[in-house]
């Protein structure tokens, strides 16, 4: 053992023994003719005194500059009163240095890590191996490990078995593209990169093995938004012989164990609310419920009005007049009402109505509005009656296809929450259930809403008959309007699941070439099973209060789906190409 101790681990107890400490120097400073150096591990940082006594150990510290690599020996002992730093650990002492050895010198780091200065992230990825040894970045990272030990742990307590599943497989239709690798051996042939162990970990199921667990990478080659990596983690939960509250529980269990471990933060409850519902109430699927403003439906009022933007969407079944109230909002001013209704431009929305409640006594006059003209008072007055309107109020509307209000106000609901400082509390925990089975493509035909081996809430004849209203069994748990996880009860007998790929317009010949082995396996005794998967890199940038997940990622990728510090993707040489029996169309440029 080079060392005794980590840095952040001395403390007072540790007073007058002699220990020896390994690290990176954080940083230098010289105090007439004393020099400080704080020396950085992955517990902390410490600080040790050379004094000029010692000529050949002084030396070699005025000569250690940033990020050299260094072993201290030296005796602990208490700070004097006032020079105590209680931003460390170890702050309470120090370490009076007797030998410095220099393990290894380095150049000026591409940028300083005391404090966080503001670098590109470019340049933080390229130097991911220097952005690391930052104490937040550190932190973030060790947090994780603790996260998915405490997941682990309470999963080999419930009886789930830990089984890896292939990397290699074949295509599946989980709704991204998949990332291809071209077979040596058969030529022609391609693997692909699994976006989920969905299909594997419903075999296991039909295997016998009941519980299962995995930690699994997954892929897929999508366009990259803010927040998606092509390459994620997710904790990977199948059980057979349970059914949705029994999964419910146990996962619920889980998270509700993390948060007490980690954080120490005890979740409260977990409402139960259908879909329908959400989409209503807030517009969206994965509810944020720390924010109280909620979209109200005034289609009923505006079916009649001499006013077409709202009287055409008040009569087409397919579309959604809905309002938002915001409390005190009547004194925002008209910019910010323009940069609101630009905001909800980005949601297909094609403007944002809105009405200010100066002073409802007054009737016309107290409200402000470009549109109060077009609407009779006494449906105004019902209208703002129903949101609860009060005077220091202002009501947005939106009236579209049903899908642009509900996402448009959906997301100016939740910016509007942020901006005004409306969240009621910090963590609020909540279950989607009552899913459609499918949702309606442009040209009319029916995509499964979660996969196609969901399973739905009716049997094959109901379901045939009425596929566009069917529910499935399926759950999702949302957390402050992220979701963290989603599942559902499988399909475990083979006339439910051609069944619904009927539905899907798979064709038998297509369901035999593609899932011929699943619908084997659900004829040869599929208990009833059911799983989830959680997201665990959402999960860890939520716990960490990360703005971004590759923050909370070791070694990301770029929003390009690049990763700027080994410079992949890379071009490869012509001969191995010739082996994978791969021809370009055109030689690709060097950059």
């Amino acid at each position: 053992m080079m060392r005794t101790h980590y840095c952040g681990q001395l403390n007072e107890t540790l007073a007058d023994q002699e220990i020896t400490l390994c690290g990176w120097v954080h940083r230098r400073r010289d105090h007439g003719g004393v020099i400080f150096l704080d020396i950085r591990d992955r517990e902390g940082l410490a600080q040790v005194v050379f004094d000029p006594d010692r000529e050949e150990t002084f030396a070699k510290a005025d000569r250690v500059r940033s990020e050299y690599v260094v072993k201290v020996t030296g005796k602990v002992r208490l700070r004097p009163e006032g020079a105590r730093n209680p931003n460390m650990a170890s702050g309470a002492i120090e370490v009076l240095g007797y030998q410095l050895e220099v393990l290894n010198q380095a150049e000026t780091p591409p940028f300083p890590l005391d404090e966080y200065s503001d670098v590109g992230e470019e340049t933080r990825l390229r130097y991911r191996f220097i952005d690391l040894r930052r104490p937040e970045m550190a932190a973030k990272l060790k947090l994780r490990s603790r996260i998915t030990s405490s997941v682990r742990r309470y999963l080999d307590d419930n009886g789930f078995l830990d089984v890896e599943t292939p990397i290699l497989t074949r295509a599946t239709p989980e709704g991204a593209r998949d990332y291809l690798v071209p077979s040596r051996t058969h030529a022609g042939s391609f693997f692909a990169l699994p976006q989920s162990p969905q299909l594997f970990k419903q075999l296991l199921m039909v295997s016998g093995f009941d519980r299962y667990y995995q930690i699994a990478k997954c892929f897929r080659d999508e366009d990259l938004r803010a927040d998606r990596q092509p390459e994620f983690t997710q904790i990977d939960i199948e059980t057979s012989f349970l059914d949705e509250q029994d999964i419910i529980g146990l996962t619920e269990g889980m998270i509700r164990k993390l948060f007490k471990e980690v954080l120490d933060v005890e979740l409260g409850d977990f409402p139960h609310m259908p879909f329908s519902e959400a989409m209503r109430r807030y517009g969206s699927d994965k509810p944020d419920l720390r924010i109280p403003l909620e979209l109200v439906d005034v289609e009923d009022q505006l079916k009649d009005v001499d006013f077409k933007v709202f009287a055409g969407p008040a009569n087409d079944p397919k579309c959604r007049v809905a309002a938002l109230r915001v409390p005190g909002g009547a004194s925002m001013p008209r910019k910010q009402i323009d940069d609101y209704t630009k905001y909800v431009g980005i949601y297909g929305a094609k403007g944002l109505a809105y009405i200010k409640v100066n002073e409802r006594a007054a009737g016309v006059e107290g409200l402000q509005s470009p549109i109060v003209k077009n609407i009779p008072l006494d449906n105004i007055n019902v209208i703002l009656d129903r949101v609860g309107a009060v005077d220091g109020d202002i009501v947005f509307f939106g009236a579209d296809k049903a899908k642009i209000v509900s996402e448009a106000l959906g997301a100016l609901r939740i910016k509007l929450g942020h901006d005004l400082n409306l969240l009621t509390c910090e963590w609020a925990p909540m279950w989607v259930v009552d899913f459609p089975m499918f949702e309606e493509n442009d040209d009319g035909s029916l995509s499964a809403l979660h996969h196609p081996f969901t399973a739905p809430q009716c049997s094959p004849e109901e379901l045939k008959a009425n596929p566009a209203t069917a529910l499935s069994r399926a759950y999702d748990m949302v957390l402050n309007g992220t979701e963290l996880g989603g599942g559902s009860i499988r399909i475990h007998r083979k006339d439910m699941q051609q069944a619904v790929f009927d539905i899907l317009g798979i064709s038998p010949e297509e369901q035999q070439e593609k899932f011929g082995f699943l619908l084997d396996a659900l004829k040869y005794g599929a208990p009833p099973h059911g799983g989830l998967a959680f997201g665990l890199d959402r999960l860890v940038m939520l716990m960490t209060g990360a703005s971004s997940i590759r923050e909370v990622i070791a070694f990301p990728k770029t929003q390009s789906a690049a990763c700027v510090m080994t410079q992949a993707p890379g071009l490869v040489d012509n001969k191995a190409l010739r082996e994978l029996h791969i021809r370009l169309r055109e030689q690709p440029k060097a950059e």
